[in-house]
């Protein structure tokens, strides 16, 4: 998905069970980020970089929700050990991140595999995409504040 498209309005179930939808945020903005995989260095320092700024992001109007395949357990777990303050999407079936277009072939020391592009989605009050951050673009340790020289 690019600039200027509507997200879809089905993004999963969070780490207690909830269906999340884009509805549920009509008239607030939202970060919709998606990250490889719970307890990664470089995924707990991205999320811990939104925990960290989850204030400032909040004053601007804007929630936050993450978004990998791994399930429901690992996600508690993961939000338990680094006290997050948002929900985190457990998209076990590949849903969102083939929607969104996040997931591909990856290498890694040779090896091939399918798994998830670093991405995160900036979208506006309607339900449309405004920004989007590429995986070549993030930077995991300061990403939230990436996010915010974007917004300011």
């Amino acid at each position: 998905m690019q600039v200027g498209e509507k997200a879809p309005e089905m993004l999963g179930r969070d780490e207690n069970g909830q269906e999340i939808k884009l509805s549920d945020f009509n008239g607030r903005k939202l970060i919709l980020y998606f990250y490889p995989k719970d307890s990664t260095s470089g995924c707990t320092a991205e999320a811990c970089s939104l925990r960290d700024n989850y204030s400032a992001l909040r004053k601007l109007g804007y929630v936050v929700v993450g978004v990998s395949v791994q399930d429901e357990k690992s996600h508690r777990r993961f939000i338990e050990k680094n006290q997050l303050p948002f929900p985190l999407i457990a998209d076990t079936e590949n849903r969102l991140v083939e929607q969104m277009g996040v997931w591909g072939e990856k290498s890694m020391c040779g090896r091939k595999y399918m798994g998830t592009f670093r991405t995160t989605f900036i979208i506006n009050e309607e339900g449309v995409i405004e920004k989007v951050f590429l995986p070549k673009e993030i930077k995991t340790k300061t990403h939230a504040e990436q996010i915010l020289d974007y917004i300011n």
